[in-house]
């Protein structure tokens, strides 16, 4: 007898399931966003069963589950080893998103070569054929003889070869072009996106085998289909930065396994995705001398001090309403501040245009960059220089006051390392740390007010 079927509305933008038609989606409050789709009953049961047992499941107490065995995979890369908390876990589903072009086909062709060595490894590509992934692959140096290549785009053919072969990992690129038949709407929709994830979940879970997807990402720069497919996986990457710049950022937005603050970067060359051991080098280089408006920050990356360079341009405007401009910054947090340097600090910058720029396509979301932020401000309203041997963190408040941050000890020794000479640093830090163990100056400041004072001091 054949699936009953039934016709539903789906939301195009979030993913909302209605009996009925609606002008406006109750979920999103988005307009004229659903759309009709027939669906049958689902047979992708029935397609599982060789991977599920019947009758009662397993049941385990904590105490007597063995972790004697190893329960993760080493990539051998390891800035991605970094991002995913010490490697790839068993039977996990990770899903890999990022703008087209940015590297991500890229990065699991090279994963392959490194796991390869130990594992069997199924690529299922529904982008490409066999015959263009050994292409790609040949240019980026992938020889390994435990990489299968499966061009296949129905889901539950997928699910049977995996039940069939059991690899030892599993790549599905993209998720957006497999399809369930069961499904009447196209590939990549938001239905068909939703349950083929689902189905691949199950797989990874009951096979205890770890599955990668690829996900394309929408105009809004986040993953295609509904934001359940996020909830759904165990981790989500993201890769960051712009195509035609060659310095990548892995990036784990939801990690069960790990840190979310962890980051990976890269080089894209030639010969595919390179790791960058020294990120504060890579994103200081070619950093002008002698310029006003520019200021070194320490912000942290999980467990890793990183130094980037904060810019700001102050010019007179030539609008009745000057503009605000921020690229790697909170654009509400710069305003907050600039709003500080008016009432706390005496500056004016009412008819001045700001710019904002955090050189090498980092975003700083961490407080302690708000200082740095401030003194590149500074710099650029007085038109006087930083030191470039001088590194500067810490979180202002509305107050004007400067307050502590966490890690400060390894900010210190990470700008120690690479040569500079004064760190401008909360005064409440500095009563925590012996100055005489560290070959850098500290100097510890309480508001706003002190650090134009040491701008000033300093230019003379």
């Amino acid at each position: 007898m054949a699936p009953k079927a039934k016709n539903i509305y789906v939301c195009k933008n979030c993913g909302y399931e209605s009996p009925k038609w609606y002008g406006r989606c109750p979920e999103c409050l988005e307009w004229n966003t659903f759309e009709e789709q027939v669906v049958r009953a689902s047979s992708s049961t029935q397609k599982t069963a060789a991977i599920r047992s019947t009758g009662v499941g397993e049941v385990y107490r904590l105490d007597q589950i063995d972790q004697s065995m190893e329960s993760r995979y080493h990539t051998g890369i390891q800035e991605l080893d970094r991002v995913l908390g010490g490697g790839i876990v068993k039977g996990s589903l990770v899903l890999l998103g990022g703008d087209p072009g940015i590297g991500k086909s890229t990065l699991l062709l090279q994963m392959c070569e490194e796991l390869g060595k130990t594992l069997s490894i199924l690529y299922v590509s529904g982008e490409e054929s066999a015959h263009q992934i050994k292409l790609r692959a040949q240019r980026l140096g992938v020889h390994t003889g435990n990489l299968s290549i499966a061009p296949i785009t129905d889901i539950e053919t997928v699910v049977d070869t995996i039940a069939a072969t059991k690899p030892d990992i599993v790549m599905v690129d993209s998720i957006q072009t497999m399809n369930l038949a069961s499904v009447s709407s196209s590939s990549g929709s938001i239905t068909q996106v939703r349950e083929c994830t689902s189905l691949l979940m199950r797989t990874a879970k009951e096979l205890d085998i770890p599955i990668w997807i690829v996900g394309h990402v929408n105009k809004d720069g986040a993953i295609a289909g509904p934001k359940v497919l996020e909830h759904i996986v165990d981790a989500v990457l993201y890769f960051e930065g712009e195509r035609h710049l060659s310095y990548r950022i892995l990036r784990a937005v939801k990690n069960r396994y790990g840190s979310t603050n962890e980051i990976g970067i890269f080089e894209m060359g030639s010969q595919g995705l390179a790791q960058v051991e020294s990120p504060s080098q890579m994103l200081l280089s070619g950093r002008p001398e002698n310029v006003s408006g520019t200021c070194v920050a320490c912000v942290m990356e999980g467990s890793r001090p990183i130094l980037v360079e904060v810019q700001a341009l102050v010019s007179k405007t030539g609008f009745s309403s000057p503009r605000r401009t921020s690229t790697g910054f909170d654009y509400n947090r710069t305003l907050l501040l600039i709003a500080v340097l008016e009432k706390r600090a005496g500056c004016f910058f009412g008819t001045l245009d700001t710019y904002i720029n955090i050189v090498g396509g980092l975003r700083l979301d961490e407080p302690a960059a708000d200082l740095a932020v401030c003194v590149a401000l500074l710099s650029g309203i007085t038109n006087k220089p930083v030191d470039e041997k001088t590194v500067v963190f810490g979180e202002v408040g509305l107050a004007g006051e400067v307050r502590g941050v966490s890690n400060a000890q390894m900010r210190i020794r990470e700008a120690e390392r690479l040569g500079f000479e004064k760190c401008v640093l909360p005064k409440a830090n500095l009563k925590n740390i012996d100055a005489g163990q560290y070959g850098i100056e500290l100097i510890g400041i309480q508001n706003v007010n002190e650090a134009f004072g040491y701008l000033k001091a300093q230019a003379h």
